[in-house]
């Protein structure tokens, strides 16, 4: 249909695209006559200026749904023409729009570097409590405990440490190293509303520590009214309680242009005794956390967004008993204030060609601690009680950037989005114990500037190509850090991709180094050589990616190869003891490489049955023995990392009120080093642990209250089905507290209510 009106008069055609009463961002809006299209924006609102009077033909398509195809007006009688657009499903599809991997919008499919997505329904489905509970459900991802004290948790990407991995806040670097020891089970799940993950060196747009792989937590924004009130009781082993309590709520103006979403959640966890010797294997937790997100959209083509939250925890864990830390015979106790923020601005202009970002972000930490064993001596007791080891930690980082983005139709007959950006972090961390003359007060600053060609060649081929370009204060010259990746799509169901990227770690105090452990008898303590130099790497990988879509059903699978070189990387070595235990120094050993393969399969039939899984098969060695205990035979292999891990996750959703899943995580055998001291361990050893299969199971049912425009859902299951969980604990106040492996918790049955309000 043509237009009817060549009228120089103009008008407007503008409206929201619907799926049922939410609104979809990014759906596609095509005006024939003009041949002009657009995306819908948050909400899933569209508008077009400046239209001549006429009739036209509007297609609106996206991906998963039927495409509507209406006409509209727009004449004297009618120079505003509204619409309301509902879509209908039609497919079932695994093609969502991330962010992380080129720091713009862009479908999992049309994205040369692989994101995957776990949505906040993936953590609920699994009863995850928080951000560490919700990462083991990812290929190549594992989550480990590494203190059978306090139970800091770090998160390995393929084969590498908790160090390699870089976690953002809502693309922001502001997860300090000091935060990184606890924050993975600080941040609870309902302040999440999806994380994007980047396995591999593609991730080195976002600078330093991305060397294993970038985690993108993106926060809950406001979508559209409601409120959740969600309460939890979980019962550990049949003897320790933990109790959960969260709520959310969301308030949307009329107009869609303010919103405003809260979240609150409380936590508390009594100790739990594994082994019957009054120390306990997990520790105490009260934990409370308050934040809200706003944004407000000055008009079409601007968004301001702000966000804020703070989080307290106090965690204790040791010898159970009722008395201050510092008289136990072995305890950790700690209590950290968290404070978080950040302030975005977008603008987008020239016809949407073109966006300008602008952002703050910033992070406070205020940690005071206590880390010690009560001595055997008159004279060691006398200066212990005279002077505690307690300790007092503070960390603060902030960020500020700028990123502007410019799409160029006509690129060499292809399409290129430029980005290009610029980001200043500072990360402050003091950590003392005065007592045992431990001091970490070490400031980073990371002036860098990105510069990135994201071009589609042909609709079957896209090269992304990159470079960053950092100025540390720690390394004495610039670091420029290359990337680049092709995407082969054949036909419209596979993807073939081939990344490569290079990274670096500046030579500073990391997480796991701002530990102090219980090992050999005392405390271990972790110190930064003289001449440390920065860590570099390189890193390869290639993939499959298959998904057959239909009507009914989805199937799919990603093959990953992957190959990182370490040059000079980074080890603990020991170097003696004094007179408070072991002491280790973080050296350059020599180079590294790991390398192996991913699989991922998922399917979904009719959102009704949906499974999905991952195995990761690789090995992770030094190019020569390094030494992890004085005295014992040096070996080539990392310490605490399995060849083998994986997991697989069942939902099943039969119909509108029954809910189902059962998800499985497994875990290989790995080396530990066990050090001496505690009365089960005499000597010093390397131990081969066994492999361990996790299985956990949900059900859940949803009772409408229609009048009430509310669901209430009751739900129940077991964490640990098998109750495997390691059976060979230290005992004893000179326990090795880093010889722990294997599940976090034992047999643990919940149950809880929820209700939501529409």
């Amino acid at each position: 249909m043509g237009i009817t009106s060549l009228s120089a008069q103009l008008g407007t055609i503008s409206g929201v695209v619907k799926d049922q009463k939410v609104g979809v961002d990014f759906a596609t809006i095509y005006i024939k006559e003009l041949d002009k299209g657009a995306n819908t924006e948050h909400g899933g609102n569209f508008k077009f200026e400046k239209v001549p009077f006429g009739t036209y033909q509007l297609s609106i398509s996206f991906i998963g749904y039927e495409q509507v195809d209406t006409t509209v007006t727009v004449s004297g009688t009618n120079p505003t023409a509204t619409l309301t657009i509902n879509l209908a499903s039609k497919l079932m599809v695994f093609d969502e729009v991330v962010v992380t991997g080129t720091k713009t919008f862009k479908r999992q499919t049309k994205s040369a570097v692989i994101v995957n997505v776990v949505d906040g329904k993936t953590l609920d489905n699994v009863q995850a409590c928080n951000l560490s509970e919700g990462l083991r459900f990812q290929p190549g991802l594992r989550v480990e405990t590494d203190c059978q004290t306090c139970n800091y948790t770090q998160l390995r990407m393929n084969g590498l440490a908790g160090g390699y991995a870089q976690i953002l806040i809502n693309g922001r670097p502001i997860f300090s190293p000091l935060t990184g020891l606890y924050g993975m089970e600080q941040l609870p799940t309902n302040m999440i509303d999806r994380l994007e993950v980047i396995r591999g060196g593609g991730s080195s747009l976002y600078g330093s520590s991305a060397v294993g792989g970038t985690v993108n937590v993106i926060t809950k924004v406001p979508k559209n009214n409601g409120f959740e009130v969600n309460q939890t009781f979980q019962k550990i082993n049949q003897t320790t309680d933990d109790i959960l309590t969260s709520l959310n709520g969301t308030i949307m103006s009329p107009s869609k242009k303010i919103g405003i979403a809260v979240f609150m959640n409380n936590r508390k966890r009594g100790l739990y005794d594994h082994n019957q010797d009054n120390f306990s294997e997990l520790p105490s937790l009260k934990n409370f956390s308050l934040g809200s997100t706003l944004f407000y959209l000055p008009s079409e083509t601007q968004k301001l967004e702000v966000s804020f939250s703070r989080m307290y925890e106090y965690r204790y864990g040791g010898e159970m008993k009722d008395v201050p830390p510092h008289e136990t015979a072995q305890s950790e106790e700690r209590t950290h204030k968290v404070y978080m923020g950040n302030l975005d601005y977008q603008i987008n202009f020239n016809q949407d060609r073109t966006s300008f970002i602008a952002y703050l972000a910033g992070q406070y930490t205020d940690r005071q601690h206590y880390t010690g064993i009560f001595p055997d001596t008159e004279e060691e007791i006398l200066n212990h009680l005279a002077n505690p080891p307690y300790g007092t930690s503070l960390s603060t980082t902030y960020q500020g950037g700028f990123q502007l983005n410019h799409s160029v139709d006509q690129f060499l007959k292809g399409k290129n989005v430029f980005t290009f950006g610029g980001e200043y972090v500072v990360d402050d961390t003091y950590d003392e114990i005065e007592a045992y003359r431990y001091l970490i007060d070490q400031k980073t600053q990371d002036l860098g500037l990105f510069l990135q060609s994201d071009w589609e060649i042909l609709p079957s081929l896209n090269l992304l190509s990159g470079v960053r370009i950092d100025q540390h204060n720690l390394v004495e010259n610039l670091v420029v850090s290359p990337r680049a990746s092709i995407l082969y799509k054949l036909k419209e169901n596979t993807q073939f991709r081939l990344s490569y990227g290079t990274g670096f770690r500046a030579p500073q105090a990391f997480d796991t180094d701002l530990h102090i452990a219980f090992a050999g008898g005392g405390i271990s303590r972790v110190m930064l050589a003289l001449d440390l130099k920065p860590e570099n790497s390189q890193s390869f990988s290639a993939s499959i990616n298959y998904d057959k879509p239909t009507e009914e059903y989805v199937a799919g699978f990603t093959l990953e190869a992957f190959h990182t070189q370490l040059k000079d990387a980074f080890n603990l070595t020991p170097i003696g003891t004094d007179q408070f235990g072991e002491l280790f120094e973080k050296r350059n050993a020599q180079n590294a490489t790991v390398q192996g393969v991913t699989l991922e399969l998922r399917a979904n039939y009719n959102r009704q049955v949906q499974v999905e899984g991952g195995y990761t098969l690789q090995t992770s060695t030094y190019e020569k023995p390094v030494t992890y205990i004085e005295g014992l035979e040096a070996i080539k292999a990392f310490t605490r990392t399995p060849n083998q891990y994986g997991f697989a996750n069942l939902t099943i959703t039969p119909g509108r009120h029954w809910n189902a899943n059962i998800n499985y995580v497994y875990t290989g055998s790995m080396i530990l080093p066990h050090f001496s001291g505690a009365p089960n361990q005499t000597l010093d050893e390397y131990v081969h642990s066994e492999s361990f299969s996790e299985v956990n199971v949900k059900l859940g049912y949803k009772l409408p209250l229609n009048k009430l425009k509310s669901n209430i859902e009751l739900y129940a299951g077991i964490k640990n089905i098998l109750n495997a969980y390691q059976d060979d604990f230290d005992i004893g106040k000179y326990r090795d507290s880093n010889f722990i492996y294997g599940p976090s918790l034992p047999r643990t049955l919940f149950f809880g209510v929820k209700w939501i309000y529409l």
